[in-house]
């Protein structure tokens, strides 16, 4: 029954939070804002086939649906409170519902976050995560404030996920593990954000590729961007398995990283950077905010690169 394997998901992702008033069980969740804060709120859906593969373990889909929830927090530089699950089930499969659960609390759990309410029923697989966040008043993070003379970073490496992707049709793709697990098992830059906040001057989440996602803030802070393919970070696994010019493609317009990008005035991206590494993931200048608009990449030759894909969009792909 529905109320079973919601009971299921209670017991598998509990976890106690002072300013949950009442949780799952009732018609709706009552929750205690703190004051002096202010409410970042998130919502993210996940078909299968479209943002996961079909045969995707459980345990990192309930991973991957919260991460990709946390990824929008961490932009904003919120800091995690609850959040609200919905799912779509072809059958009622308790040893599914089991390794979801397991996969999300995993994820939840360093956060504090406290699954407070959700969903269930009948259809294809599709699971909706929606997060809570607070952030103190005038300081979460935008995408409508970055400044000509500006510098562009991101964190981590980019590109990694697209080409895990790419990897999974392989015949055997063991060799590719730790570029799959990136696919699978993207990490949220929460830290990061809050790092970001009072010093970043725009920040975005990677999730449709690098050049899609920066021409969002060009778009909305009404600037251009240039950026330097040759400094765009990539992992030692991508390097391994891929030729610079398809390891460059996925970076630009791939997705999928969760990776933040985020502009800085120059005088603070060296201190910033240092900051980040501190905290584990590093951060890496890729190029400048210019006058203009859209985004344009310097290739390895030095002439503009136009990359082979735009990024991600759920109508056109």
């Amino acid at each position: 029954m529905e109320f079973d394997l919601i009971e299921r998901i209670r017991q598998r992702t509990a976890s106690h939070r002072d300013d949950v008033r009442l949780g799952i069980g009732d018609d709706a969740a009552v929750v205690a804002v703190p004051s002096g804060r202010e409410l970042a709120i998130a919502v993210d859906t996940l078909v299968e086939g479209i943002h996961f593969p079909v045969g995707t373990a459980p345990a990192d889909i309930g991973w991957k649906a919260l991460a990709v929830n946390l990824s929008d927090l961490a932009a904003m530089g919120a800091t995690p409170a609850w959040a609200l699950l919905a799912l779509t089930l072809p059958t009622q499969d308790e040893a599914f519902i089991d390794g979801l659960a397991q996969g999300f609390a995993e994820l939840a759990t360093p956060f504090r976050l406290a699954l407070i309410g959700g969903d269930t029923t009948r259809g294809p697989l599709t699971v909706t995560v929606a997060v809570h966040g607070f952030t103190a008043p005038e300081e979460a993070l935008l995408r409508s404030t970055a400044r000509v003379g500006d510098v562009v970073m991101v964190t981590g490496t980019l590109g990694d996920a697209a080409a895990g992707l790419r990897c999974l049709a392989e015949a055997d793709p063991s060799p590719y593990g730790e570029l799959i697990g990136r696919l699978n098992r993207p990490t949220p830059r929460v830290s990061a954000g809050q790092a970001l906040r009072g010093i970043a001057t725009a920040c975005i989440d990677v999730s449709d590729g690098l050049v899609a996602d920066l021409g969002h803030i060009c778009a909305q802070s009404g600037v251009g961007a240039e950026i330097d393919a040759a400094l765009l970070p990539r992992s030692s696994a991508m390097l391994t398995h891929f030729h610079d010019a398809d390891a460059i493609d996925f970076a630009l317009g791939g997705g999928d990283d969760y990776e933040l990008c985020f502009t800085v005035s120059a005088e603070r991206a060296g201190d910033l950077a240092a900051d980040l590494a501190r905290l584990g993931c590093g951060a890496t200048r890729i190029g400048r905010v210019v006058e203009g608009q859209g985004v344009r990449v310097i290739g390895l030759d030095g002439e503009a690169l136009v990359p082979s894909r735009a990024g991600w969009n759920h109508f056109t792909a």
